[in-house]
C-alpha cells in the first residue's frame, strides 16, 4: 500500500480525480466528512444509545456519543502525531501532493467519530439479541431463502458493517449516503471483510466482519480506490487494514480502557482508592505525586490520572504505529497497537475490573435481559409485517407498516435486502425509543 493511494479524497459518484494540493484551505474535503458525519440523525441517536449503563439516570455516565466525541479528539491527537513523522519519512506526500500533518487528524478524527454510529440499542448484547433471533429465534424461518453469506450477515449481525451501510447506503436523491471521502471509510473500516468465513485467521483484522452483502459492491470500489491489499482467497471478500485504521482502533481502545473504569468508579462500583491505585500504575513515570496529593476532590484525581494515562496510552501508540509503518504497508502487522504496549498487564488489569464490576453487575445484565425480549419482539412484529408467512397480510401488520418510516421503499427489495434494512432500522433507534415502541406494540402504552 502507498499513502498517495490510501489518503484518497474521492467520494462517492466523483467523476474527477480530487488532489489535495487543490483543495480550498478553509473547507478541506477531510474536514467535510466530519462534519456530515456531526449532523447526521444516525450520530445524534447516539445520545441516547448505551455505553455503560443502559437507561441510565445518572448525568455524569457516557453515551455512546459523548464516547464517540471523546474517542474523535484522541484520534484526531493520534493522527496528527503520526501524520508529522509520515511526512518527515515521506517528504513527496507534502512536497508534491499538499498532504498536510492536519489531514492525518482530520482522516482519524472523522473516522472516530463515526466509528459506533451503528451499533444496535443496548450496547453489544444488543447485536447478540439481534443474531440470535436469526440463529435460534423466529428468524430461523428465513434460512432456506439466503444465501450461506446473507444468512451469516443476520445471524452474527455486525455494528461495524451497520455503520458502513449507515455511511454509504443510497437514499431516494441521495446517492452514496452522506458521501465521505474513501480515505475516511477506509479507516473507519476495522474488519475490511465480509460475514464469511467466520474468524478465519488469528489475524486482527479478521476478529470480525464489517461488510454486509448489501454493500460488498461498493466496499470493493473503495478498497481498490485505495489500493488495499486483498488477502482474501476464492469469492470471499477479505483485505488487508487501511493503515490508519489502527489508529481509530487505538483511540477507541484508549477511551474505553480509561473512561468506562472512570464511569464504574464515578458509579460506585468501583471502590476509588482501589481504582485509584491501578490508574497510578499505568502512569507512574509522569505523575507528580505532589499535584496529585494537593487535589482535594475525586473528581478532580480521577480527572489528573485520566489525563495522564490518555497522554501515556497516545504517546505510546504514534510509536508502535511509526516502528511497524512499514509491516502495516505491506499488509504485514496483525495485531491492535496496544496488544505490543509495555503497559499490556496495567491495561489488561484495568479492562478486568471493568468486566467483573461494570459489564457485569447487575443493573447492566437486568437491563441487558429486558432489552433482548424488547429487541425480539420488534423483530417479530417488522418482520411479520414485511414478510407474512402466508403472503396475506392481516390489519394489524397494515398498521405496523404505517409505523415504519418510508415503508414504500422495502415494496420492491428482496427477502434479504427486507431483512438487513429492517435490522438496521431498529439499530437506528435509541435505547428509550425501543422502550416506548415496545410497549405500544404491547398496548402498555397509547
Amino acid at each position: 500500500m502507498n499513502w498517495e493511494q490510501l489518503l484518497s479524497l474521492k467520494k462517492a459518484g466523483d467523476t474527477n480525480k480530487r488532489l489535495r494540493k487543490e483543495q480550498n484551505a478553509t473547507r478541506l474535503g477531510f474536514e467535510v466528512d466530519y462534519d456530515r458525519i456531526i449532523f447526521s440523525s444516525a450520530f445524534r441517536s447516539l445520545q441516547d444509545k448505551t455505553q455503560v449503563i443502559p437507561l441510565s439516570k445518572t448525568d455524569f455516565v457516557h453515551t455512546r456519543l459523548t464516547h464517540s466525541l471523546e474517542v474523535s479528539v484522541v484520534g484526531r491527537s493520534l493522527g496528527r502525531l503520526a501524520g508529522q513523522k509520515i511526512l518527515e519519512k515521506h517528504p513527496q506526500l507534502e512536497k508534491t501532493h499538499g498532504y498536510q500533518m492536519n489531514d492525518f487528524g482530520a482522516i482519524v478524527a472523522a473516522a472516530a467519530l463515526a466509528h459506533d454510529i451503528g451499533n444496535p440499542p443496548f450496547g453489544h448484547s444488543g447485536e447478540k439479541a439481534i443474531g440470535e433471533y436469526f440463529s435460534n429465534g423466529n428468524g430461523r424461518r428465513f434460512r432456506e431463502l439466503l444465501t450461506a453469506e446473507e444468512y451469516e450477515d443476520l445471524t452474527k449481525f455486525e455494528g461495524n458493517a451497520n455503520g458502513f451501510k449507515i455511511l454509504t447506503e443510497d437514499k431516494p436523491g441521495i446517492p452514496g449516503g452522506i458521501r465521505l471521502s474513501y480515505a475516511t471509510l477506509g479507516a473507519f473500516i476495522k474488519y475490511p471483510k465480509e460475514s464469511l468465513p467466520h474468524k478465519p485467521t488469528a489475524r486482527i483484522a479478521d476478529k470480525k466482519f464489517g461488510i454486509f452483502q448489501s454493500e460488498k459492491a461498493f466496499f470493493e470500489e473503495v478498497a481498490n480506490e485505495l489500493g488495499l491489499i486483498s488477502s482474501g482467497s476464492g469469492k470471499n471478500l477479505s483485505y488487508y487494514r487501511h493503515p490508519l485504521a489502527f489508529l481509530v482502533e487505538a483511540a477507541d481502545d484508549i477511551c474505553y480502557t480509561i473512561i468506562d473504569f472512570e464511569d464504574g468508579i464515578n458509579l460506585g462500583l468501583i471502590q476509588e482508592e482501589y481504582a485509584l491505585e491501578y490508574l497510578i500504575n499505568l502512569v507512574k513515570d509522569s505523575i507528580i505525586t505532589k499535584k496529585y496529593h494537593n487535589l482535594q476532590t475525586r473528581a478532580d484525581r480521577l480527572s489528573y490520572l485520566r489525563a495522564l494515562a490518555i497522554n501515556t496510552l497516545l504517546t505510546e501508540a504514534v510509536e508502535i504505529f511509526m516502528d511497524n509503518e512499514e509491516a502495516i504497508l505491506k499488509g504485514e502487522f496483525h495485531e491492535a497497537l496496544f496488544d505490543r504496549s509495555k503497559y499490556e498487564a496495567q491495561i489488561t488489569d484495568i479492562i478486568k475490573i471493568s468486566i467483573d464490576k461494570i459489564y457485569q453487575s447487575e443493573e447492566v445484565i437486568s437491563k441487558e435481559i429486558a432489552g433482548y425480549q424488547m429487541l425480539s419482539h420488534l423483530l417479530d412484529t417488522y418482520t411479520a409485517a414485511l414478510l407474512p408467512e402466508n403472503g396475506k397480510q392481516t390489519n394489524y401488520n397494515k398498521l405496523v407498516l404505517k409505523l415504519i418510516p418510508e415503508a414504500h421503499h422495502f415494496e420492491d427489495l428482496g427477502v434479504y435486502d427486507k431483512l438487513i434494512k429492517i435490522c438496521s432500522y431498529i439499530s437506528s433507534l435509541t435505547d428509550s425509543k425501543i422502550v416506548s415502541l415496545f410497549k405500544k406494540f404491547k398496548g402498555l402504552k397509547i
